[in-house]
């Protein structure tokens, strides 16, 4: 059976809006209190300063509702294991092109990992 985009829809919605168990992810030692700054190229205008703790913290939400997305998609029941496959594809691709922040984690086990199950 297949499911609809506007069910996948609803469910990444509800994914979304659900209150997350955020458990503690130490960042890496070398950053703390450090700060991230966005230099446009317009003299113009305004850079933006960012505590790394911050992005950080957007970084691991990130993660953790890409892990409820896959636990979802899992255990859905209309979804099929071709789909679910499918969907699971493109996680890993989510994860891949994320593992640039991994010299933000102090610790290996919290990286992400792509398709080739290495970090790159």
């Amino acid at each position: 059976m297949e499911i609809t985009r506007d069910e996948l829809k609803r469910i990444l919605r509800e994914l979304i809006q659900e209150d997350l168990p955020v458990g503690h992810t130490p960042l890496g030692d070398r950053w703390i209190g450090g700060k991230m700054y966005l230099q446009p190229r317009d003299s113009n205008a305004t850079p933006k300063e960012i505590p790394i703790e911050v992005f950080f913290h957007k970084i691991v939400m990130v993660r953790d509702r890409l892990r409820v997305m896959e636990q979802a998609i899992n255990a859905h029941k209309k979804l099929t294991d071709e789909d679910k496959v499918n969907l699971q594809q493109y996680i890993t691709k989510i994860y891949g092109s994320l593992t640039t922040f991994n010299v933000l984690f102090k610790d290996k086990s919290d990286h992400f990992v792509g398709e080739s199950g290495k970090e790159k």
